[in-house]
């Protein structure tokens, strides 16, 4: 079977007893870096040495097969240099071809950063939704952003030290003032640090410096208050502009989040009372 192993994402002492048990029954580990992998087990006392092969992000989609083959008769222990295999890390690629060809994948859990951040962010917990790395681009980044302008759900984001005051102000320009964040840096390490406010605010923070992993958490955006007499009138003005009636009212019902039944209804009421 393929064995997903979580370890520890800066603090050692988040090691598991079962991971550690894991790692010194192994005779094969596929993982992020071998030297990264090699020095874990050196740390954690584990003494036997396994077959190490890399699975990183250059070479997962051409050696997934490989992997999944040598899991037939064999278990292999998938690692990553820290946290969950798979969660915006190396993984994926392996547990969809094991999938497809029926070889079971099971899991050692571990840290996560997502999990940790969104935890100790002080922000709902209830729903939330993670998008791995904020895009470099400057025009995937605007289409990131004007996504979540109208999310509804805690989210969580990776971002780099040196892109994280740029991306804040392009939070604050996007967004309302009101709009919580936290910055979470080196989670589980000697530094660990939380910082919450608005993203104006934080921006202001990120500008004399910041250093270390980065995890940010977006809060949910406010409901946005629908008036339905003024969905309705668009509705209208759609059909007089030569649309159909039903059509006009889906369009309108996608936008604002009303029943598309109920305006159609209302629509065909306001026009049979105007004949």
């Amino acid at each position: 079977m393929i064995i997903l192993a979580g370890t520890p994402i800066g603090n050692l002492g988040d090691a598991s007893s079962r991971l550690i048990d894991t790692l010194r029954r192994a005779d094969l580990i596929a993982c992020e870096d071998t030297r990264t992998t090699a020095k874990l087990m050196g740390l954690l006392g584990v003494d036997e040495r396994p077959r190490l092969i890399a699975l990183h992000d250059h070479n997962e989609d051409a050696i997934a097969a490989e992997i999944v083959d040598l899991a037939r008769d064999q278990d292999v222990v998938l690692v990553t240099d820290a946290g969950m295999p798979g969660i915006s890390d190396p993984g994926y690629p392996v547990v969809a071809r094991a999938r497809e060809v029926g070889v079971e994948v099971t899991a050692v859990p571990g840290p996560s950063a997502v999990i940790t951040a969104l935890a100790i962010s002080g922000l709902p917990t209830a729903r939330f939704a993670f998008d791995g790395f904020v895009p470099r681009k400057a025009g995937e980044r605007a289409r990131l952003l004007e996504r979540l302008a109208r999310e509804e759900r805690t989210t969580v984001l990776f971002e780099s030290p040196h892109r994280l005051e740029d991306t804040l102000r392009q939070m604050a320009d996007a967004w309302p003032a009101s709009r919580e964040i936290a910055v979470c840096r080196e989670l589980t390490k000697l530094h660990e640090e939380v910082r919450r406010g608005s993203a104006a605010e934080l921006a202001e923070w990120a500008a004399t410096g910041v250093r270390g992993e980065i995890v940010i958490v977006v809060g949910p955006a406010e409901a946005e208050v629908v008036d339905e007499a003024a969905a309705l009138e668009r509705v209208l003005a759609r059909v007089e502009a030569g649309e159909r009636m039903k059509e006009a009212a889906s369009a309108i019902a996608k936008e604002t989040g009303l029943s598309s039944r109920e305006l159609y209804d209302a629509a065909l009421r306001v026009k049979r009372q105007g004949a």
